[in-house]
């Protein structure tokens, strides 16, 4: 799998995180606990630091990176969807980061949050807990709140998905 250093930059893999082989990680890159990082996604941490949390789930062609001013964190039992971007920003435990979605430089998205599908979180914008956002750019759907277990089933799933992968996956050459 393209795990690679950059100088003195190495990644801090924990041994029980699964990063699928297709998957690319660069640099200050540190993967918590059964964090997942999956096929074509890209964690490109060369000017500053990515932390991922543990039970974290980074999916298939999301790309992660940061800047010298701002690393970028995300939390514990998030789910981060498909083709996401995450620039620098702070993203709270058990978010869900839809598909498609963008979250840009110093904008923090809270515990329990959803960034809907294709939206675009603005720079320094502030997402609260429990809160949703929609639309380019996101904006809070007000009177929602997000429920405190709505992500244990697509956490659980992920984290299985990955023991099952870590002991199934092998490649068949043509």
């Amino acid at each position: 799998m393209p795990i690679y250093a950059l100088g003195d930059l190495v990644p801090d893999i924990h041994p029980d995180a699964y990063v699928h082989p297709d998957a690319v990680v660069i640099g200050d890159v540190r993967l918590g606990a059964e964090a997942s990082v999956w096929p074509t996604a890209v964690l490109r941490g060369d000017d500053g630091y990515i932390v991922v949390g543990a039970r974290t789930s980074i999916q298939d062609g999301t790309i992660i990176h940061t800047t010298a001013r701002q690393p970028t964190l995300i939390g514990d039992e998030c789910t981060v969807g498909h083709n996401v971007h995450i620039e620098a920003a702070t993203i709270g435990d058990r978010a869900l980061i839809s598909s498609g979605s963008v979250v840009l430089n110093g904008s923090t998205v809270g515990k329990g949050a959803v960034v809907a599908a294709g939206a675009v979180v603005s720079p320094n914008a502030v997402i609260p807990d429990r809160a949703m956002a929609l639309g380019v750019p996101a904006r809070v759907r007000e009177g929602h709140e997000v429920p405190d277990d709505q992500w244990e089933y697509a956490v659980g799933s992920y984290v299985e998905r990955s023991r099952r992968f870590r002991a199934g996956l092998r490649r068949l050459e043509p």
